[in-house]
């Protein structure tokens, strides 16, 4: 069996993306998330979401980008099985892509784990629950596993240690 993980992250606007359309494009989803529509987006939101995606990020235009793939990377070192990165919204590859990479690179068991910590959290809670149902449907024959919600002691046990560590 071989499994992948995939690590679900929030995503951010590249620093460097043009003002004017950021704004355009916040106000098209804040339009179209109070009325939604049916059939989705509208095409030009969905062409400013797939600009903003693809926009080519680098450590300094896009520091949460950096910050994913190095920890992408420590995860990867730490549990000894292949990680992709994904992302809700804001940044390239979506978890939809990320789901079918790891399936075309031989995965069976995918396991989907996300950096979020508390829940409540929109993305967590619907989104990411949302992008695994459609992978199940896409992938029948794929273990889709989403180990989320953490266990509220074992966070509170981590940031303790990170307190009791940080000296003065």
């Amino acid at each position: 069996m071989k499994t992948v993980v995939v690590l679900a992250m929030h995503g951010s606007p590249p620093l460097d993306f043009p003002r004017n359309e950021l704004q355009e494009y916040f106000m098209l989803e804040a339009r179209e998330h109070h009325h939604s529509r049916p059939g989705g987006h509208s095409p030009r939101l969905r062409e400013l979401e797939a600009r903003m995606r693809n926009h080519p990020r680098t450590e300094t235009n896009d520091p949460f980008w950096k910050g994913s793939r190095e920890l992408a990377e420590a995860l990867e070192k730490a549990c000894g099985l292949p990680v992709l990165l994904g992302y809700n919204e804001f940044c390239a590859p979506d978890l939809d892509e990320t789901f079918d990479r790891a399936v075309a690179e031989g995965a069976d068991r995918v396991v989907v784990v996300t950096p979020m910590m508390t829940r409540g959290g929109g993305h967590a809670e619907r989104d990411i629950p949302a992008a695994v149902a459609r992978a199940r449907a896409r992938r029948p024959g794929v273990r889709f596993v989403y180990a989320w919600p953490f266990d509220t002691g074992a966070v509170a046990d981590f940031l303790a240690s990170h307190i009791k560590g940080s000296g003065d």
